[in-house]
């Protein structure tokens, strides 16, 4: 069964369905999310810019949050990804969606209205309490290992 999420159409567009963001697929764990712009945007390499989506989501559930992700297509083939590398949707937050796109490229890009530009996708969260500790009840095998510890 699907989560039910509110979600706003912020200003005119000719095509308002297209704003909502869509599955590609059956398969997908990703909505395609969309820009929507006065006019098109010419990203140079290196180049980043915060781009209107037109929409803005309210997920009303303090169990549920969304994260914009970059297209794997448009990263790969253009170097197009987010400034961020990630963008956090609170529960409550219900502004519009706004994504901080970045040209990491080698050639200039242009972004048009409309264009499918990031994905979104929900999560459940997990609320915790730290409880402060002298030392750990477990020793891991990992212990304090990290960044590369393992090996290639």
């Amino acid at each position: 069964m699907k989560k039910k999420i509110d979600v706003k159409i912020l200003r005119k567009f000719n095509q308002k369905e297209l704003l909502i963001p869509k599955y590609a697929t059956s398969g997908s764990a990703g909505l395609d999310v969309r820009v929507l712009l006065e006019e098109p945007v010419n990203l140079h390499p290196k180049q980043s810019e915060l781009l209107p989506t037109g929409i803005a989501i309210h997920i009303n559930d303090k169990e549920t949050a969304a994260i914009i992700l970059p297209r794997s297509g448009l990263s790969h083939k253009f170097g197009i990804t987010l400034n961020n590398s990630i963008g956090l949707i609170d529960s409550d937050y219900q502004g519009e969606i706004m994504i901080s796109v970045l040209n990491n490229g080698k050639k200039d890009f242009l972004i048009r209205s409309g264009y499918r530009i990031a994905q979104i996708v929900f999560f459940p969260i997990v609320k915790v309490d730290f409880r402060l500790v002298s030392s750990f009840s477990e020793v891991s095998g990992r212990n304090e290992g990290g960044f590369g510890h393992s090996g290639i």
